[in-house]
């Protein structure tokens, strides 16, 4: 694999950032997070933490190099994420369980598939041009779907952020997967969230990310929306990804080279535990996920007592 990847979030104008991205690659498989915590709802951040942290130990434990059934494992992998935020609502006695939106994205064999819940958004871009993105899991998504609610009132509708769909909801979460996307050379993937989407409209970052490398463009569009948001301005995360192939479009410093790379070696940004000791399968089941997150769980509660302080 030939590509390149930055990422960067801002605080905005709000106390704390509930926002997490990070990625991980092998020689032959790339992850990509990020999620938004639920600022309504008490720890945001954390359950935004245990999402990238339970998700990217199951990929380090299971990219050998590849995945081998990437869409099942991004609905597994989200699964368990849910269910360990559950358990972190346990274990510290809280009297809600917190919550987080979810986008996250596997590349290999020169294909893309993503998976969301909520309205952290992907996009899918090719010479300026956006071929695909995530539709929010929102009420005025919703309505507009219906027919109830016009397209132009989606910024100033009263339901515009009250989403159905999340991680560390009662219920089990709907994880919407996406169809393989076939890579060229050249095309990038946004991920995103609503703190940047909800400011810049979607022409405005398909331009961008046309014009800039992904290293230039990321932080010029942060910059742009926080400024234009200003004190009111959310958090605002974003991670970009152009797909190079075999063709080098960019400065050769900034390209991440995966074929040298050694089978069983995973380059990551994600704070989790490798887990190389367990069996690898197509599937997960319930005691492989278990294992799998022992040690995450003495890492979320360490930094439980630091965020909480």
């Amino acid at each position: 694999m030939r590509f390149s990847v930055y990422q960067e979030s801002h605080i905005g104008g709000r106390k704390t950032n509930q926002d997490r991205m990070g990625y991980s690659f092998t020689r032959d498989a790339l992850l990509l997070l990020l999620a938004d915590g639920m600022g309504g709802h008490i720890q945001g951040e954390m359950a935004a933490t245990i999402a990238l942290q339970t998700i990217g130990a199951l990929f380090q434990q299971n990219a050998s190099p590849y995945i081998k059934k990437p869409e099942k494992f991004l609905e597994d992998s989200f699964f368990a994420a849910h269910r360990e935020i559950h358990r972190y609502r346990a274990i510290n006695n809280l009297p809600e369980t917190p919550r987080t939106t979810i986008v996250a994205c596997i590349i290999q064999h020169n294909s893309a598939y993503w998976a969301h819940c909520g309205d952290s958004r992907l996009y899918w871009m090719r010479q300026g041009q956006i071929l695909a993105r995530t539709r929010d899991h929102s009420r005025i998504e919703t309505l507009i779907a219906q027919g109830k609610v016009a397209p132009s009132e989606r910024d100033t509708h009263p339901d515009r952020n009250k989403l159905f769909n999340c991680l560390g909801a009662p219920n089990l979460p709907i994880v919407e997967l996406s169809r393989r996307a076939s890579l060229q050379s050249g095309d990038v993937l946004l991920l995103c969230s609503d703190g940047l989407w909800s400011v810049l409209p979607d022409h405005v970052l398909a331009q961008s990310l046309h014009t800039n490398t992904v290293v230039r463009a990321v932080p010029e569009l942060l910059a742009t929306a926080t400024g234009i948001a200003g004190k009111t301005s959310d958090n605002v995360t974003a991670l970009a990804m152009m797909w190079e192939g075999t063709s080098v479009l960019q400065d050769p410093s900034s390209t991440i080279v995966t074929h040298t790379l050694p089978v069983g070696s995973v380059t990551t940004t994600i704070q989790a535990p490798r887990h190389a000791d367990l069996e690898q399968s197509d599937a997960f089941d319930e005691g492989e996920i278990e294992k799998a997150i022992d040690e995450i769980r003495a890492a979320i509660e360490k930094t439980s007592r630091i965020t909480t302080k």
